[in-house]
């Protein structure tokens, strides 16, 4: 199994606002991925994969509800969590648009620090947790194919099949424990 950080995507137009977040963030086992608009986070998305979207509601060009809808309509996408942060003093009507758009939660500036990053905290760890999942999901798909190949050469009556089998068992067994 091969160890993979999470990233974070931190999308704001204000690079003091991507610098702030990479403070709060420090010392949390991710990659911090800053971009300054919509566009070059959808690029990102389409070949990196996140464990939690930080998206500035308002940008210029595309800003953060449509940047949120295209990542919610893109199938490898959909399910990553976004937090949407913004300096604009809390607006129902704009946090009910922005969870309309997918979000998670709605940040508003000034936000406690700590409170921002035991979110992302919390993000991560779910993401870790699935990404182990699929990596035990993807060995017990390896595990029944070997029983599986197993079971066919033990069903023969040939001895060198028999033992082949056993041997690719034995083989099987030592990875997996290799692995755990």
């Amino acid at each position: 199994m091969i160890r993979q950080t999470a990233r974070v995507l931190a999308v704001d137009d204000r690079r003091e606002n991507l610098l702030a977040l990479q403070a709060i963030l420090e010392g949390l086992p991710i990659e911090l991925v800053a971009v300054t608009s919509g566009e070059d986070a959808l690029k990102r998305l389409l070949v990196e994969d996140y464990a939690v979207i930080l998206l500035d509601a308002h940008m210029p060009g595309m800003d953060g509800f449509e940047t949120a809808g295209h990542v919610k309509q893109r199938e490898r996408t959909r399910h990553i969590p976004i937090l949407f942060l913004t300096a604009v003093d809390y607006d129902p009507h704009l946090a009910f648009r922005g969870y309309q758009a997918g979000a998670v939660d709605y940040i508003t500036k000034p936000f406690d620090p700590w409170v921002l990053r035991s979110k992302v905290a919390v993000f991560v760890d779910l993401w870790t947790t699935h990404t182990q999942l699929a990596d035990r999901a993807g060995e017990v798909v390896v595990l029944r194919s070997a029983i599986d190949e197993a079971l066919e050469l033990l069903e023969s009556a040939d001895p060198a099949d028999a033992a082949r089998a056993r041997a690719r068992l034995a083989a099987v067994r030592g990875a997996r424990i290799n692995s755990a």
